[in-house]
């Protein structure tokens, strides 16, 4: 049994449909990704199974090219509308929802997210991303997408003004006393008076400071870039690591650079994403990953695999020919491209290969098996310092979040490596982060 004073986190990653790009041909998948009654089914499924948090993934463009109409991914909720109502018909678990830096104002995103966590009790986090689809510059007043440098220190800065916003009013600021008449003290109020190179915020926020202190801040880069990023400011990183030693290299990594920026390693909780499909047997696993390889289309595959590599159109390419060799993007995920790069030469896959090979974990490990050999994977990561947890990515919705709940769940309960009740209210509760101590009231 695993050491009790260290528990694996678990987070469920919601895409509309499911993980996998087909899963919404799947003959058990509601075909509407606007179906909030799969979303209140899987919430329900996920808070019963006691996991961390609901984490939304999001894109502010519709998915396009020549095959866009054959997948399901070009309509869905925005994650903080959808937060908004799961935070109602739930208690416990957290809420992750993803805003980028690039197209948004500093002052909404710290009103929204403050917002929702007042609505929650205190389960809000923020997936901060800087934007890796290049269309949504067009539905913005761009041309084209900001440069990979310019996004990262844009976003640096959003940041700074957003946890700034956050403390804009200390924790005992409202008096609320109707006898004196004073509903705050004013000196208890900080105006921010941001002025900077992408920014000017005045300030204060009109929110009080939250439950949490701060919403919980995530991030999802792994480029030399984003992991600096990350190692100043993340407190949850969402990574792609295809195996042990490459994940146990990003987490030394990452937690090595964290001493620089006065953080210990426990102020940083790193959580690779990995695609399970449970079974009660080997073949049962495998047949129920074969139903949905079964239904992806090659071209489907192919522009999945463009869009991941930093927006190509590899269209024109033979399908049985190999990935061409691509510019180094400014533009798309720098991280993901080299490591699908990567996976294609070691394993001298063919573009509709490569593309099949990504339908259901665009990435990420993948873990189709018995709820023991899943676990057995789990505990290693865990164990072996790659990991303090998982994003699980299930490849369809609900179904494939109910399998892992029913099969996955208790074999880590049983091992002693995840909780069997929640401990907390509060998402930094569940992920064993501390409250934030407001800097301009110390």
């Amino acid at each position: 049994m695993a050491d009790s004073a260290r528990q694996l986190r678990l987070g469920a990653f919601l895409m509309a449909t499911g993980h996998h790009v087909a899963a919404w041909r799947h003959p058990e998948v509601p075909v509407d990704p606007l179906d909030f009654s799969v979303y209140r089914r899987v919430a329900q499924v996920a808070e019963a199974a006691c996991f961390d948090a609901l984490f939304v993934a999001d894109s502010a463009a519709v998915f396009d090219g020549p095959f866009a109409s054959h997948t399901a991914r070009s309509v869905y909720f925005e994650p903080l509308t959808l937060h908004a109502a799961l935070s109602a018909i739930t208690e416990r678990i957290g809420l992750v929802a993803t805003v980028t830096t690039s197209y948004n104002e500093p002052y909404h995103v710290a009103r929204q997210f403050a917002s929702l966590d007042h609505l929650s009790g205190g389960r809000s986090g923020w997936n901060l991303v800087t934007s890796d689809l290049a269309a949504e510059a067009q539905n913005f007043g761009r041309d084209e997408h900001l440069g990979h440098a310019e996004r990262y220190a844009r976003a640096r800065e959003f940041h700074r003004v957003v946890t700034g916003l956050w403390d804009s009013w200390a924790d005992d600021a409202f008096l609320r006393d109707k006898a004196s008449g004073r509903f705050y003290d004013p000196d208890r109020l900080h105006v921010l008076d941001h002025r900077g190179e992408h920014f000017k915020v005045r300030g204060p926020l009109n929110v009080a400071r939250s439950p949490q202190g701060r919403p919980v801040v995530v991030q999802a880069g792994s480029s030399e870039t984003g992991r600096e990023l990350a190692a100043e400011t993340a407190e949850v990183v969402f990574t792609a690591q295809t195996s042990l030693a490459k994940a146990q290299a990003f987490y030394a990594d990452l937690k090595g650079r964290l001493g620089q920026y006065g953080r210990g390693e426990d102020a940083l909780k790193i959580m690779p994403g990995v695609f399970v499909v449970p079974g009660q047997s080997e073949s049962e696993a495998q047949e129920k990953f074969e139903a949905f390889q079964e239904l992806v289309e090659p071209q489907v595959g192919v522009a999945l695999l463009g869009r991941m590599l930093g927006n190509f159109d590899l269209s024109e390419y033979p399908l049985d020919g190999p990935l061409p060799e691509l510019p180094l993007t400014d533009s798309g995920q720098r991280s993901r491209q080299q490591l699908l790069t990567e996976l294609a030469g070691a394993e001298n896959l063919t573009l509709a290969q490569l593309g099949r090979r990504i339908a259901g974990g665009r990435g990420h490990h993948s873990l189709i098996g018995t709820p023991r050999q899943i676990a057995d994977e789990l505990q290693a990561w865990f164990e072996e310092r790659a990991a303090d947890g998982f994003n699980v990515l299930v490849p369809h919705l609900p179904g494939g979040l109910e399998d892992f709940a029913a099969l996955v769940v208790p074999e880590l309960q049983r091992r002693g490596l995840f909780r069997r009740e929640y401990q907390g209210r509060t998402l930094r509760e569940h992920l064993g982060l501390a409250r934030p101590n407001n800097p301009f009231f110390a």
